[in-house]
């Protein structure tokens, strides 16, 4: 005798453990922190605001972030099925098509919590949201090239979360350009980031046809491109600020960049198996420049 169709659905339903192992909270902080970066860069008083703040904090993270986590398990769980087996969808512990399933109902919370922070974040969702969605999913799949797919990455997760924590913390008005200036080569920088990510996936891109610059141009070489990329916005940061009044500021984001110019030379030795060493050693440097450039911002705009 069969079950009732509701019995089989509530068998069905995935643990809440392995629904948040699919929404990675682990990558939840880079956007949240550059969402905090913005709201320090604007110089506002807050005291009236935190409520949206908090807001802001959370759709940054534990919403869109993890939406767009769960749209990329879901478009890659072939790959994952080699790089990353163990992982819910590919392991099976999230059965059927509840992977897609959640990606979708994360993107529509994410909208309605969007709605709620007001016009200027619901714009930057949605464009965070089709970012998302054109980096993973076929026919756009932008992460099929490594340029293009870590500069959509890059944008979402350090330019557009800086920017809109900026917007939330003035009260609606448009950040200033020296705030879309530094958030902008932030993300520049963050391209480097994404692809030291890629490292980890090299053997599944390779078969399934990703073009990650580390497929595309070999460890080596995309090892010093990530290093370049990373290197040079933040000189150009330092510049910007010194050249704006503020010095100090300047000479520890100098600082933070040549304890990473020391690291680089370690990782470059071999990129491939060093990656992960550096993004918890030197781009725990990277993040820190990003707040002392905020509170520089800040300074500028009291």
């Amino acid at each position: 005798m069969s079950r009732p169709a509701a019995s089989v659905m509530t068998s069905d339903l995935p643990p809440a453990a392995v629904v948040l192992e699919l929404l990675k909270p682990i990558t939840w902080f880079p956007p949240m922190w550059a969402f905090a970066c913005g709201v320090v860069s604007a110089g506002t008083p807050l005291q009236r605001r935190w409520p949206l703040i908090l807001g802001g904090i959370v759709l940054s993270g534990p919403l869109l972030c993890a939406a767009s986590q769960a749209v990329n398990d879901w478009f890659d769980r072939t790959v994952d099925a080699i790089n990353e087996p163990t992982r819910p969808i590919p392991s099976g512990r999230m059965p059927g098509r509840w992977g897609l399933f959640v990606a979708v109902l994360w993107s529509l919370l994410s909208m309605i919590c969007a709605v709620a922070l007001g016009p200027w974040v619901f714009g930057a969702s949605v464009a965070g949201l089709i970012l998302a969605w054109a980096y993973s999913a076929p026919p756009v799949r932008l992460k099929q090239n490594g340029w293009w797919g870590n500069l959509a990455c890059a944008a979402c997760y350090e330019g557009l979360a800086w920017v809109t924590g900026a917007v939330v913390a003035s009260g609606g008005v448009a950040p200033s350009t020296r705030i879309v200036a530094i958030a902008a080569l932030y993300s520049g920088g963050a391209h480097g980031i994404m692809t030291l990510n890629d490292f980890k996936s090299i053997e599944g891109d390779r078969r399934t046809g990703v073009g990650s610059l580390p497929v595309k141009l070999g460890a080596e070489h995309a090892g010093e491109i990530a290093c370049v990329t990373m290197a040079l916005p933040q000189f150009a940061v330092g510049a910007l600020l010194l050249a704006w009044g503020q010095p100090h500021q300047a000479m520890v984001v100098a600082l933070l960049l040549s304890a990473q110019l020391l690291l680089m030379r370690r990782l470059l030795v071999n990129p491939r198996e060093r990656a992960p060493w550096y993004n918890g050693t030197g781009v725990t440097l990277f993040v820190a420049g990003m707040m002392v450039s905020a509170f520089a911002l800040k300074s500028l705009a009291s």
